[in-house]
């Protein structure tokens, strides 16, 4: 997966495919509901283990059952592939976990 910076046109047609997301800045992110505090732990680690998988980590907040992800690949300075196959990735592994 390149870590060249998406090009305007590439970030449009990418989050077109991921409709979660949004776009803030140099960043991708995503706000989850999990059904309670302990799901979405588990959600978080199932998360940080595709991260880590990919060598590619995002930015995390829990509060309570809300989670909130962020991408970007700072290496890049900016949005690259990685950034909109870790949130697939996101979302697949969040659609298992029950979030909305």
């Amino acid at each position: 997966m390149s870590r060249e910076r998406l090009t305007e046109d590439e970030i449009t047609a990418g989050l077109a495919g991921l409709p979660h997301w949004t776009r803030e800045g140099d960043s991708i992110a995503r706000t989850a509901e999990a059904p309670d505090f302990l799901a979405g732990i588990r959600m978080v680690v199932a998360v940080a283990e595709a991260g880590e998988a990919m060598d590619h980590h995002p930015d995390i907040d829990i509060r309570w059952r809300t989670l909130r992800f962020v991408l970007s690949t700072h290496s890049a300075g900016g949005l690259t592939a990685l950034d909109l196959e870790l949130a697939a990735r996101i979302d697949t592994t969040l659609a298992a976990g029950s979030a909305r």
